[in-house]
């Protein structure tokens, strides 16, 4: 195993929290708001010919009104398929299937599941956070175990924690911007 430098563990810290706050806003985009987004159904699979595939590799995915999202396979035999993928899923839409397009449309989101979609993405935030506190102290515990000045060691440690709080930071705002669509009317 090669041995790890200051350089290289703050780097893989880097990559490792940017990688959180990544993952989780690709979690907060397939929130359903009261308006119609593709990234509702982007994340979706389909079984496709015995394959799981994504619904956005296999479809036109639009959004051609603040309240629709149609979907247009380029298979046409796939629709079927689609159709029982998104009843399935953990989505709470109905499609529409008219043998060429599946429309499916977002019904205005009631007081109540808006309150309980700002309490799942702030679960989620907080998980993000966490798994950026978690690589601040693996770093650091790597970083003690290094056989480096102790002005030197500090610095490194101030700057996992510069990086921490940035990402914590941006964590925020991700959750900020995405309650605030929740709860726009």
């Amino acid at each position: 195993m090669t041995e790890q430098t200051p350089k290289s563990l703050l780097e893989d810290a880097r990559e490792r929290m940017h990688g959180a706050v990544e993952s989780l806003d690709h979690d907060l985009a397939g929130f359903r708001t009261g308006r119609a987004s593709t990234n509702l159904v982007d994340r979706l699979t389909v079984e496709y010919y015995g394959t799981p595939t994504p619904l956005n590799q296999m479809a036109t995915i639009t959004a051609p009104e603040p309240r629709l999202i149609t979907i247009r396979p380029w298979d046409q035999r796939s629709l079927g398929t689609i159709e029982k993928a998104i009843m399935t899923s953990d989505l709470g839409l109905t499609p529409g299937n008219d043998g060429q397009v599946i429309r499916l449309q977002i019904p205005a989101l009631t007081e109540e599941r808006r309150e309980d979609l700002v309490k799942q993405a702030s679960r989620r935030a907080e998980e993000a956070r966490v798994a950026v506190r978690n690589v601040r102290r693996d770093t650091l515990h790597h970083l003690d175990a290094l056989d480096l000045p102790e002005d030197e060691l500090y610095g490194l440690k101030d700057e996992v924690q510069e990086d921490t709080n940035a990402n914590i930071k941006e964590i925020d705002a991700h959750l900020e911007r995405k309650i605030a669509e929740i709860r726009e009317v």
